[in-house]
C-alpha cells in the first residue's frame, strides 16, 4: 500500500494534467506503436555484414515507409512500378515522376482509404 500511494504522490501533478486537458491520451500507446517499424528495422538490420548491406536495407525501408506514409498499399505500389516501369523508356523523365509515391497521378485502387480502414479494424 506504501508503494500505491508514493507512486501516486510523485506523479501527482501529471495526473491532475491528464484530467485537465481532454486533448492528452492517458497511455503511450499510440506513440509506441507509430515507432514499432523503426524498432524492427532496427533489430533487422543488426544481422546486416556490410556497411552496403546495412545501407541497401536502409534504402528499402525507407522507401516502404514513404510508400506508407503516402497512404498507398506498398504490395500494390511496388507491383504497379515494377510493371509500368518495364514500359517506360529510359529517357522519359515526366513518366518516372508520375510513378513517385506522392504523385497524384496514380491510380486510386493503389491507394488506402483510411476511413474504410479504420472502420474495418474496429470490427
Amino acid at each position: 500500500m506504501y508503494e500505491a500511494i508514493h507512486y501516486a504522490d510523485n506523479n501527482w501533478s501529471g495526473l491532475c494534467t491528464y484530467l485537465e486537458d481532454g486533448r492528452l491520451e492517458i497511455s503511450n500507446a499510440r506513440s509506441e506503436r507509430a515507432i514499432k517499424d523503426f524498432v524492427i528495422g532496427r533489430k533487422n538490420w543488426l544481422f546486416n555484414k556490410t556497411e552496403r548491406g546495412a545501407q541497401a536495407s536502409a534504402d528499402a525501408y525507407s522507401f516502404v515507409m514513404t510508400i506508407k506514409a503516402n497512404n498507398l498499399n506498398p504490395q500494390k505500389y511496388i507491383e504497379y512500378v515494377l510493371t509500368e516501369m518495364m514500359t517506360v523508356e529510359k529517357a522519359d523523365l515526366n513518366r518516372y515522376r508520375e510513378l513517385l509515391p506522392y504523385s497524384e497521378s496514380l491510380p486510386d485502387y493503389l491507394r488506402i482509404n483510411c476511413k474504410k480502414a479504420k472502420l474495418e479494424d474496429k470490427k
